[in-house]
């Protein structure tokens, strides 16, 4: 048996948003950051811009695949107004009547995180590429127990426990996460805020989704999301309207999983600004339709608030009366 130095209250992987704004927020407690990056932040100072686009008025869980009452209970506890609230020191300039920015740039919203965490008396190490987590026992004086309960993940704690004598008292469940250079280190709470797979150059990784399937959690298959509309070779004319940007409505028509007969779901609608490129169309209704296409049909209203009644009475050239660059 071995003997473990030091046990935090709580171990955050990933010095990003999620992992320093909790740091932050977790006083009272030993708390350690384990960073994959040389830095902290990264995504952070690429973010909106460079300006780092904080928070947003409009915030519901119906932008939020998964768990519907699992999303609306958590955002139901912090609210745009807290996260200004936390931010306090820095000046945000509101786009749109609902996107955050901040005036002075994304360095200085990743300073704040950076000081509040740290006031909060959180360690943060860097370089640091984890491996793997799973849960140990140890007794009453910090020693761990030979055997590991995450041998295998289909058994839980009370089997494992069942193997040491019953009068044996005082026994600890904890975590221990296991870096790639071999360095260990343990808490009574774990939390992973590793971030998604995208951005593989600001260091993302799977590590959270291998972490969920090793402690028996069901993991979705990911799947791209804030992602541009992209065409094929043969249909790069696009480019001849890079750069052209104006308001259009995306409808996004997914099959029903659930539905024997593949009868299509009501569509989604999204209203916002269009962006052509050389090799499609991209912008705010492209971006946030990408999350919910599932292979199904998108359709894309040039002119959402164009009449045909109007246009008809009108004596003016069809290509004044639609609203839409000369181009």
């Amino acid at each position: 048996m071995s003997k473990i130095c030091k046990i935090y209250d709580v171990l955050i992987i990933g010095a990003g948003a999620a992992g320093l704004f909790l740091a932050a927020n977790l006083r009272g407690k030993s708390v350690a950051i384990l960073e994959k990056n040389a830095t902290p932040g990264k995504k952070i100072l690429a973010s909106g811009g460079g300006r780092c686009n904080v928070t947003n008025r409009r915030i519901d869980a119906s932008n939020y695949l998964g768990d519907a009452d699992f999303a609306t209970n958590i955002l139901k506890n912090l609210c745009f107004k807290d996260v200004l609230k936390f931010f306090g020191e820095l000046k945000f300039n509101e786009q749109k009547q609902n996107q955050f920015f901040c005036e002075s740039g994304a360095k200085d919203v990743l300073g704040v995180l950076l000081k509040r965490a740290r006031q909060s008396g959180a360690h943060i190490f860097c370089g640091v590429c984890v491996k793997s987590a799973r849960k140990i026992l140890t007794d009453e004086n910090g020693q761990i127990l030979d055997v590991s309960p995450a041998q295998n993940c289909d058994k839980n704690l009370t089997d494992f426990e069942t193997k040491f004598d019953q009068n044996e008292q005082n026994l600890n469940e904890i975590f221990e996460v296991i870096a790639e250079n071999g360095d260990k280190f343990y808490a009574k709470n774990l939390v992973v805020a590793s971030g998604g797979l995208s951005y593989k150059s600001l260091g993302a990784s799977d590590i959270g989704y291998e972490i969920a399937r090793s402690f028996g959690i069901k993991v979705i298959p990911p799947a791209p999301a804030l992602v541009g509309f992209t065409v094929q070779k043969e249909e790069f004319w696009f480019k001849n309207l890079s750069g052209v940007c104006f308001p259009a409505e995306i409808s996004v028509v997914c099959a029903s999983k659930n539905s024997a007969n593949r009868e299509p779901k009501m569509p989604r609608k999204f209203a916002d600004d269009i962006l052509f490129t050389h090799k499609g169309i991209s912008g705010p209704a492209v971006l946030n339709a990408s999350l919910f296409w599932q292979k199904g049909l998108i359709a894309i209203n040039f002119c959402p608030n164009f009449s045909i009644e109007t246009a008809q009475k009108s004596k003016k050239q069809l290509s004044t009366v639609l609203s839409l660059p000369r181009r």
